[in-house]
């Protein structure tokens, strides 16, 4: 009788370890994943007590700029701002005459804040307008030596602001720190001073939040910044001149000089069998105004170069434009209101005094 046939034990301390690796592998993952919650949990804990006290609406704050020393301070512009079609119209409007000034230079500007902190391409910008050379240096990248060119491009914008009562509304760390309501304000102010060719929107404002941290604390408020107002103010601060002085210590004599203006209008325009009665409404669309040209500089006006008939805002700029373009043709100096102007009296008004 043969004998039953051995079984090997059952190796169940190898079983344990591998249900006890298991566990531990679960319990490690769970420890992960808690602790992962938990500071989930409190960077949520960190925006609510930014967002709640002062503002019901969510505004997406990036962890790092809670990050603050004490009695710091940082901004951020809310993101239902951005999306306003004003706002975006803005930005693409300075952007286009930006690369428009620099086109010369190869320079191509497609974000604001990333673009023009450094001072490179505000250096060029200046330069450009103002038609003179700033001494720094050409290429900075330390972050030392990029303030330092900051400082010196600023200080020379703040030089042929100030004295037009512009309240300065940037500085080199607000540039630098790729603060966009700080650099809109500055290129607003630029665009304004040398008179753009552009137009921009009017009436352009932003919600801000500034988180500022006290006592430890993370204190935020929120505030509404202007970006524009209307052209007309925005360009008042430069067009001060003996009309304006006019109207605001003898308004009873402006009808006598626009009835001179008219007359001196008249005389010429006669000759094509026109007649201006309102120079405010009449040469608003800068066809009179080329025409008058014409006949003061003694040529014929190719009707190809202007519209006669001009149906779109974006044809009568181009009308006033070229007027002026004749005027520095014939030796006068560069108008200095804008051709985007819809009420044209206060800009031809020394145009035809001084033809």
């Amino acid at each position: 009788m043969s004998a039953a046939p051995v079984r090997s034990p059952t190796l169940r301390p190898h079983r344990m370890k591998k249900d006890e690796s298991f566990l531990g592998k679960l319990g490690g993952t769970l420890a992960r994943k808690k602790k992962a919650k938990e500071v989930s949990d409190l960077q949520e804990e960190g925006k609510n007590a930014i967002n709640a006290p002062m503002n019901p609406s969510t505004v997406d704050i990036h962890p790092e700029d809670t990050l603050l020393e004490e009695n710091e301070e940082r901004t951020m512009i809310d993101p239902n701002s951005k999306e306003d079609p004003k706002f975006k119209e803005l930005i693409k409007v300075l952007i286009d005459w930006i690369n428009d000034v620099l086109v010369e230079e190869r320079i191509i500007v497609k974000q604001l804040e990333e673009d023009l902190y450094d001072g490179q391409v505000l250096q060029k910008l200046l330069e450009k307008l103002a038609d003179r050379k700033l001494n720094v240096a050409e290429v900075t990248q330390s972050e030392i030596g990029q303030k330092q060119k900051l400082q010196t491009v600023l200080e020379a914008v703040h030089d042929l602001l100030r004295p037009h009562g512009w309240t300065i509304k940037w500085n080199v760390d607000s540039i630098h720190g790729k603060n966009l309501v700080s650099i809109l304000h500055l290129l607003v102010a630029l665009a304004m001073h040398f008179r753009a060719p552009i137009r921009l929107p009017e009436h352009v404002s932003v919600q801000v939040v500034v988180v500022r941290k006290r006592e430890g604390l993370l204190q935020t408020t929120h505030i509404t910044e202007e970006l524009t107002t209307t052209t007309e103010m925005m360009m008042g601060r430069f067009e001060r001149d003996a009309f304006d002085t006019l109207f605001d210590h003898a308004p009873d004599k402006l009808s006598i000089v626009k009835k001179s203006l008219i007359t001196f209008v008249n005389k010429h325009l006669n000759k094509l069998n026109l007649e201006v009665t309102e120079l405010e409404t009449q040469f608003a669309d800068g066809v009179y105004l080329v025409l008058l040209m014409g006949l003061l500089e003694d040529y014929f006006v190719p009707l190809h170069n202007f519209y006669l008939t001009p149906e779109s805002f974006d044809q009568k700029v181009h009308n006033v434009s070229f007027a002026f373009e004749l005027m520095q043709d014939g030796g006068l100096k560069k108008p200095k209101a804008r051709p985007e102007g819809m009420n044209m009296l206060l800009g031809i008004k020394r145009r035809i005094r001084t033809l």
